[in-house]
């Protein structure tokens, strides 16, 4: 396709300026300021076969990338599946997304992560990868990732569902000394969870309030395992990516004082962690519980100038659906996990027109976009630059909307942002070069590509 994305405000790579963008194929083939001498040359581009998009007044953004999500497939597709919550995805501007192993059957070999290569190559709109899962007894599979293919490996440390728990010392040691490329940890204390999971039980039996939540997955068992973690890293060298931070504490782990590029313990915290707190629980109940637990109004604060300072590096939304059903049940019964990845970009806007954040617009980008592709080498994604893939998303900044149950693509049908205000809204999404979300309307049938690293 061509395309000529006329006068929008692009926000790219710490700047804002008039411009127009041609899109070419699947690459941006040309960046236009408004003052360049090049802006003559779109009258006889207009005569060959482009298509004007006036985006006046609107945001030029690079498509959002997300770095954790759980989109159940393959085996709990009842919940949602990589078709539905892909096209989520893209109507909120999020292009590329990584998924996380803990699917049924767990992504513990390689064959097993080609089959969800395979899947996601037939259902997903937006462009994907795949994170290989470690256990305590598939370290050989584990460490035959390849670097240029795969996102990155995901370790449990300290809490799991199902057979991922990797609480061996060998196999810990060897992942962070040989892994091929980067590993990507939930750090949680399993054992300080189960202590305070039993005193909650003893004192509330079957009608535990879901506000205990944060007191159960304690900041305590956070801090614990991420301090392992990075440990461990620091003694082997890992590049070690701490994901969902949600605590302040946890915080003091990560360096500010040096590029991205050149850190090798970098952290990423979630939308839900800097718009909710402890508060929220009484009015949202189990659709804020997640793992690990939203806490108090201090850790969201320090989250938020952990994410301005360059502490944390990148924001996604570990978007992992269940059932309405499933969310309804008593507090111990109900699965912890969040929908969140149609308003990825969106919220964390709403974060930049908040003056009292300083949360700018160009931050937003940087860790929706930028740092994503940095940290992780993602091949020519992530900016909006000449010869780069054309992941773009155009926001009306003045168009307002309300978050409801009813206006989220979601196969499970809700979401714990329900009710939320929201300034802006996504108008045009392309993916490769490909229009595939337009006020409401979806490109059906188009298929993201498989996401490379230049590692």
């Amino acid at each position: 396709m061509r395309y000529i994305i006329k006068n929008a405000t692009l926000v790219n790579e710490g700047k804002s300026f008039l411009a127009s963008v041609v899109i070419l194929g699947d690459t941006i083939e040309k960046i236009i300021p408004e003052d360049s001498q090049q802006t003559t040359d779109n009258r006889q581009q207009d005569s060959e076969g482009y298509e004007i998009i006036n985006a006046t007044g609107l945001l030029l953004l690079p498509g959002a990338i997300d770095d954790q999500v759980h989109f159940r497939d393959p085996g709990l597709t009842h919940k949602g599946d990589i078709a539905t919550e892909s096209r989520a995805a893209v109507a909120g501007g999020v292009t590329s997304f990584m998924d996380m192993p803990n699917t049924v059957p767990n992504t513990l070999t390689q064959q097993l992560l080609q089959d969800k290569y395979d899947i996601a190559a037939e259902k997903s709109m937006a462009n994907y990868s795949f994170y290989m899962g470690a256990s305590n007894d598939n370290i050989e599979e584990a460490l035959k990732t390849n670097p240029k293919e795969v996102c990155g490996i995901k370790v449990f440390m300290g809490s799991s569902t199902g057979n991922m728990l990797v609480n061996n010392s060998h196999t810990l040691q060897r992942l962070f000394s040989e892994a091929p490329c980067l590993i990507a940890t939930h750090c949680e204390d399993e054992d300080i969870i189960r202590r305070n999971m039993e005193m909650f039980k003893e004192r509330y039996g079957d009608n535990a309030p879901t506000s205990i939540h944060p007191l159960v997955r304690s900041a305590e068992a956070c801090y614990k395992t991420s301090s392992q973690a990075a440990e461990l890293a620091s003694k082997y060298g890992t590049q070690l990516h701490i994901l969902h931070l949600s605590t302040a504490k946890e915080v003091n782990l990560f360096r500010n004082d040096i590029p991205l590029k050149d850190k090798k313990i970098t952290a990423e915290t979630c939308l839900h962690y800097l718009l909710f707190d402890d508060r929220d629980y009484d009015r949202k109940g189990n659709f804020l519980k997640c793992n690990p637990a939203v806490k108090t109004e201090n850790d969201k604060l320090a989250l938020i100038q952990a994410c301005i300072d360059g502490h944390i590096d990148i924001l996604a939304t570990d978007h992992a659906p269940h059932t309405f059903e499933e969310k309804n049940k008593p507090y111990f019964s109900a699965p912890s996990g969040g929908t969140s990845i149609q308003h990825l970009l969106l919220g964390t806007l709403e974060l930049s027109f908040d003056r009292q954040q300083a949360f700018s617009i160009e931050k937003a980008v940087e860790l929706l976009s930028h740092n994503p592709a940095i940290l992780y080498k993602i091949d020519r994604r992530g900016f909006i630059r000449e010869g780069y893939f054309a992941d773009l998303v155009l926001v009306d900044p003045k168009k307002k909307q309300v978050i409801t149950n009813e206006n989220v693509h979601y196969k499970c049908g809700w979401t714990g942002y329900s009710g939320m205000e929201l300034s802006c809204s996504v108008t045009h999404t392309f993916v490769n070069g490909e229009l595939v979300y337009h006020d409401g309307t979806f490109k059906e049938d188009y298929r993201g590509k498989r996401l490379t690293f230049n590692r």
